[in-house]
């Protein structure tokens, strides 16, 4: 397991701590439409605030290319911070400068201050060191708890991690600790589920999972192009054929290392991806010309979940097939379901991410019941891919 500190390892009390988070939270009409990110890091900073520490929350929110621009600033934030957290929360106009100095002396301890948007320096996306000084002169201690973030080598990621004191929050400890139990210490037998549409963009991941997985689930449009590498013809269907050869390869490279490759046998099948279209079951042997595939098929769902009951850990990226219209989410609801009713047994651990993976298993009513469920995005596909992450490596050389 990566060796990094917590917030357990930290003499808190009368300190001034700055915790990345991520609130680069979804927004409409001025209104937050999903408190998720915020809720996850409250722990972390209830943590600090019951020990006495000033809290300075860094984040970043949009893509405003290095200059100030006020449709990104993190003030509209403020309201639901303080709501989740149950506690006043201050706002400073700038994360480095004569603002944000003037509102850290302002702050009593237990209390806490958003520092406006990260991103509105370049330096900032730059890991500029002079940026990174600045944000360091405002505090004694470092918290990242922004896993999401962590695949990017910024300022406050990567380069203020190694001038203060730092640890892992309460969310990045969760995160690693799970992520390791999953691949790195994991319990066998262990399946990978990966759904998604393309190959073309989870070569590193599939590349990377098959040496490490007992069983190698494949669905989504990408099982379309393994079907097709593998001269069963998908007709209308989103397939990459020009990647048959690299299909091919990932097959042979699983053979080698004992990983087990399972491919749909059947599937749901319809002229059109829309509400109400005619749809069957068939096998992927008997596809008609005028069809696409839409969903791995009741048989292979049900063959899915009876092999699940055989693991002992599940990595799961990637819907099973389009869950967004249904009859197409009946193979990622029943599988999820099925891993669902094994986690609460105690009999599978189950980490999930990345992409349309949270969506899909809140839509088959699970996302509670896996034992993780990482809303990291684009981090915790770079973990699948065996990729070192410049924020945790940060925390493990600090260690």
């Amino acid at each position: 397991m990566p060796k990094f500190k917590t917030l357990d390892d930290l003499d808190l009390a009368g300190k001034t701590v700055l915790v990345r988070v991520d609130f680069n939270v979804p927004m409409s009409g001025g209104k937050i439409t999903d408190l998720t990110r915020i809720e996850r890091a409250a722990p972390t900073i209830r943590d600090l605030t019951r020990k006495g520490a000033k809290v300075l929350l860094l984040s970043h929110f949009g893509r405003p290319k290095g200059k100030p621009n006020l449709e990104m600033s993190l003030q509209p934030l403020v309201p639901a911070i303080a709501k989740v957290l149950g506690q006043d929360v201050a706002f400073a106009a700038d994360c480095v400068g004569a603002a944000a100095q003037e509102a850290v002396k302002k702050l009593a301890p237990g209390g806490i201050v958003l520092l406006e948007n990260l991103r509105f320096h370049a330096g900032e996306e730059a890991n500029d060191p002079e940026f990174s000084q600045a944000l360091a002169t405002l505090g004694d201690t470092y918290v990242n708890d922004a896993f999401s973030a962590a695949h990017r080598a910024h300022a406050s990621t990567e380069g203020i991690a190694r001038l203060l004191p730092a640890a892992a929050g309460r969310l990045m400890q969760a995160e690693l600790e799970h992520l390791a139990a999953a691949l790195e210490q994991p319990r066998r037998p262990v399946v990978a589920v990966v759904g998604g549409a393309k190959i073309s963009s989870k070569l590193d991941l599939l590349g990377n999972l098959v040496a490490r997985v007992d069983m190698l689930v494949i669905g989504g449009g990408m099982a379309n192009t393994f079907l097709n590498a593998v001269g069963v013809k998908v007709g209308r269907s989103l397939c990459e054929h020009d990647m048959a050869g690299t299909a091919k390869e990932i097959l042979e490279k699983a053979k080698a290392a004992g990983c087990d490759v399972v491919l749909p046998t059947d599937a749901v099948v319809a002229a059109e991806f829309a509400a109400g279209a005619a749809s069957e079951a068939v096998s992927v042997k008997a596809v008609p010309a005028d069809k696409m595939i839409l969903d791995v098929g009741p048989a292979t769902a049900e063959h899915l979940a009876r092999r699940l009951a055989d693991c002992a850990t599940l990595v799961w990226n990637g819907p099973l097939g389009a869950f967004e219209i249904p009859p197409f989410d009946a193979a990622t609801n029943s599988v999820a379901q099925a891993a669902a009713k094994l986690t609460k047994a105690g009999k599978l651990l189950t980490v999930a991410g990345g992409g349309d993976t949270v969506a899909a298993l809140a839509h088959a009513g699970v996302l509670e019941d896996f034992s993780y469920v990482s809303t990291a995005g684009g981090a915790f596909l770079e973990w699948l891919e065996g990729k070192t992450l410049p924020g945790v490596k940060a925390l493990e050389d600090a260690a």
